[in-house]
């Protein structure tokens, strides 16, 4: 099978026809075989019967359903399971994303030798609110990534190399960074397509708020620190808390001599722990203690999580 096109989906049931007739005219136009698998991430309204009714006139269309809303990361990965193309294409399911720039991150990956392609919406439809604080994330994105050709991490549409989507692991709301994610996997020639941005058609973005800014750092970091030392967490932790109990230890040492010397001087000096600085001492080698400890459990737990990506589905087509 040449093209596998992911699209999750939460209350889009008004543009799901549109969308497929759009994927079908081009897909036939090309003469690619295809299937596109629609992941409807826990929807209120009828969006899973619409892809029901799909399915009964194509057999090109699959479809998983969620029994709760999950989130998109979910989606994608199971998604990205049951994908069986030589090339896996995600795409929004609200109208924003072209169909007709399909053809050309196909032939991107296949015939340029990239692992993944990467959209570029140079010219967006969002409202201000929206698109300053994705400029400020994805310049951020590419200091911390090292990708300096990606000026938009977040965009739903890209294609990939099969083997890219079955090496890699989206949870939690990674999908933002799944070029990062790729990039740790091995899978570093990484390109961009500027792709056309549409206006939504119907219903309402689902994405908004200050929160999806502020989650998107925290999971940067957490990505960063796991793709740096996620494999050996004691390199950090253990480096940081012995440095903090040496220092610590050495305060210690050194209020002992003083007090040891005023001694044996007949130098008056009060107690060692009436010194503020014996108990932030004792303090530092307790944190110290403590990063270490830390540092050695996540060796043993390290990456050994069950279930992260158990997800209840409630229907598959």
């Amino acid at each position: 099978m040449d093209i596998s096109v992911v699209i999750p989906l939460y209350n889009e049931a008004d543009s799901l026809a549109e969308l497929y007739e759009w994927i079908e005219k081009v897909m036939q136009a090309k003469g690619f075989s295809y299937e596109v698998i629609f992941i409807n991430d826990g929807s209120t309204d009828r969006s899973w019967e619409v892809v029901s009714e799909l399915h009964s006139k194509s057999p090109n269309v699959r479809g998983i359903c969620f029994r709760r809303n999950y989130g998109k990361s979910p989606a994608l990965y199971c998604g990205f399971n049951e994908a069986q193309g030589d090339v896996v294409i995600t795409m929004d399911a609200d109208l924003q994303d072209s169909p007709d720039e399909i053809p050309e991150l196909y032939r991107m990956i296949t015939e340029d030798g990239y692992d993944l392609v990467s959209g570029y919406k140079q010219k967006r439809y969002d409202p201000l609110s929206k698109t300053l604080p994705t400029k400020l994330f994805n310049a951020t994105a590419r200091k911390v990534s090292g990708i300096k050709n990606l000026h938009d991490f977040n965009c739903g549409l890209k294609a990939y190399r099969r083997d890219v989507v079955k090496n890699i692991e989206v949870f939690g709301e990674m999908h933002r960074f799944i070029p990062y994610l790729a990039k740790n996997a091995g899978f570093d020639k990484i390109g961009e397509k500027v792709v056309q941005h549409q206006a939504r058609k119907y219903g309402s973005s689902k994405f908004m708020g200050l929160n999806r800014f502020v989650n998107g750092y925290l999971d940067l970091i957490t990505l960063w620190f796991l793709g740096t030392f996620g494999k050996q967490p004691m390199h950090v932790f253990g480096f940081l808390g012995t440095l903090m109990f040496l220092i610590g230890l050495f305060s210690v040492v050194w209020l002992g001599a003083d007090k040891l010397y005023c001694l044996l001087n007949h130098i008056p000096q009060r107690l060692i722990t009436n010194s503020p600085w014996f108990y932030i001492a004792l303090t530092t080698m307790l944190i110290g203690t403590q990063l270490f400890l830390a540092g050695f459990l996540g060796d043993l737990i390290s990456r050994s999580s069950q279930g992260r990506n158990d997800y209840q589905i409630k229907e598959t087509i």
